[in-house]
């Protein structure tokens, strides 16, 4: 059986629809969901309406205004499991959208424990476009984030500093600092990304 056929899009999973409906069922308007995520309300629109494909960080803080788990919005159905297996072929992957207007998110990833709700660590991997840096736009979320180069240049870049990663280095840091993320080689960079909530 082919990858194409078991894999599925961010956007089969209904992460917009999941959201309006969790937002409704707490009593939030759109501007007070703004309010307590820091995200502007057309942007919550656009997601809800599954127009754009949120980023990593996006998703953590709708899902923490929310009171809920990303994995949330990576399932079907929440259900607890102790142990959660999945084949390299049956890996979610956000679609490559724009975040909002025409700027390029840059990245598109693979979530790799979706079944397991309520965890302390999400895992991705992750696949970094080359990007001009004028072009790199920088998050910032609660928790902390580790990352482990698997293939290419990464660079990573906060307002302080800027750090180029090669295959086999690693890094560890508050991602409640805005950074950011490229491929500075000839080609896209792959890396095992893991977010803590």
């Amino acid at each position: 059986m082919g990858t194409s056929s078991i894999r599925k899009d961010l956007g089969q999973l209904g992460i917009g629809e999941k959201i309006q409906h969790m937002r409704s069922n707490k009593g939030l308007s759109l501007q007070q969901l703004a309010e307590k995520t820091g995200l502007s309300k057309p942007l919550i629109s656009q997601i809800e309406k599954e127009q754009i494909s949120p980023p990593i960080s996006t998703l953590l803080k709708i899902a923490n205004s929310l009171d809920t788990d990303i994995s949330f919005f990576f399932q079907d159905q929440v259900q607890e499991v102790k142990t959660a297996v999945v084949r390299s072929d049956e890996r979610i992957i956000s679609p490559r959208r724009h975040v909002q207007g025409k700027a390029r998110l840059g990245y598109t990833y693979e979530a790799l424990a979706a079944p397991k709700p309520f965890k302390k660590m999400e895992p991705f991997v992750v696949t970094f476009e080359v990007k001009d840096q004028e072009e790199v736009i920088q998050f910032s979320h609660d928790g902390e984030e580790f990352a482990f180069v698997l293939e290419g240049q990464l660079e990573f870049s906060t307002q302080e500093q800027t750090i180029v990663l090669n295959p086999g280095d690693s890094l560890y840091f508050d991602s409640d600092q805005l950074h950011g993320f490229r491929a500075v080689s000839d080609s896209p960079a792959k890396a095992l990304v893991t977010v803590s909530q």
